[in-house]
């Protein structure tokens, strides 16, 4: 049964990892989900979670929020066009009314912000050159938080993320589909997280984040797309994509996933060892490896 007692979080976002996260942090805290689906409710229900109605894109809808928890975990994306993410705008101005109980809040960005840096290494002290829309709307609610968080005694930590995987979240349909990947001289960086570590990454941030900080949520491997793309062809034993230059590439995929295909950076996670909390996979060739042995 819940304690009134338990300190309260609340949810912003409850997609596959605010579900895992939701799921662990029931154990130890009073946590509120905010869905804008009554369908969704006795799936939160399950996970320990206190389901509240309301809509990010509807800030009159939004009134529950205020005074409801100390702390805020924010995963919720922009929405989908424009360069200012008015969703996290709509939040932080419903947070900031009834006495403002908000005390910590972690807001989970993306690796995205860096923009390209042709195969550059990027740390948390890169400057941000965003270059898709998608990508300056998270840079525009970074700022945003950030102008706020310290203006309203708040302790304000960012996680960017890069590209999530897990067994239901890799590219085997891409890879059965033949989509190519990009010459080995062409090709990008990519950058990834497990997804039950990012879960637990966000988990640890409740404690340990530090006020004002910005963390590199990856595991820090670097590896090329395709290299990637293989990896996963051969635990499965599918055929490896079909490697293609650039561009006959871009003519023949669509302009999202050429955004992303177009991208290198490597990025750095120096900063995780603050989080107090290893990795479970430090490499997708060691969650390959530990699923191989069930399939």
């Amino acid at each position: 049964m819940q304690s009134f007692g338990k300190p309260r979080i609340l949810m912003i976002g409850c997609g596959d990892i605010g579900m895992r996260v939701a799921k662990q942090l029931s154990q130890s805290h009073r946590v509120f989900a905010l869905t804008s689906q009554k369908t969704r409710f006795q799936e939160l229900r399950d996970v320990g979670a206190i389901p509240i109605l309301g809509n990010l894109d509807r800030p009159e809808s939004l009134w529950r929020l205020s005074g409801l928890a100390e702390t805020i975990i924010h995963l919720a994306p922009p929405q989908n066009t424009g360069l200012h993410d008015y969703r996290t705008r709509n939040l932080i101005q419903i947070l900031s009314q009834g006495g403002n109980a908000v005390r910590r809040l972690i807001y989970i960005s993306t690796t995205g912000v860096y923009g390209n840096h042709h195969g550059g290494k990027v740390s948390e002290l890169t400057p941000v050159n965003p270059q898709s829309e998608r990508a300056k709307r998270r840079v525009h609610a970074e700022r945003t938080l950030r102008l706020w968080a310290p203006a309203h005694g708040v302790a304000l930590t960012i996680l960017r993320v890069p590209g999530i995987y897990a067994l239901d979240r890799l590219p085997l349909e891409r890879i059965q589909s033949r989509t190519p990947a990009l010459l080995l001289a062409e090709d990008a960086y990519s950058n990834h997280i497990q997804s039950d570590d990012l879960a637990r990454l966000i988990c640890a941030a409740v404690y340990h984040g530090r006020p004002q900080r910005v963390i590199n949520a990856c595991d820090g491997e670097e590896t090329k797309m395709g290299d990637y793309f293989d990896e996963v062809a051969d635990a499965f034993g599918l055929d490896r994509p079909p490697r293609l230059p650039s561009a006959e590439i871009e003519k023949i995929v669509s302009p999202m996933l050429w955004s992303f295909m177009k991208e290198s950076r490597r990025v750095g996670n120096t900063r995780l060892k603050e989080l107090k909390t290893p990795l479970h996979y430090p490499t997708v060739a060691v969650f390959l490896q530990t699923i191989s042995r069930n399939l």
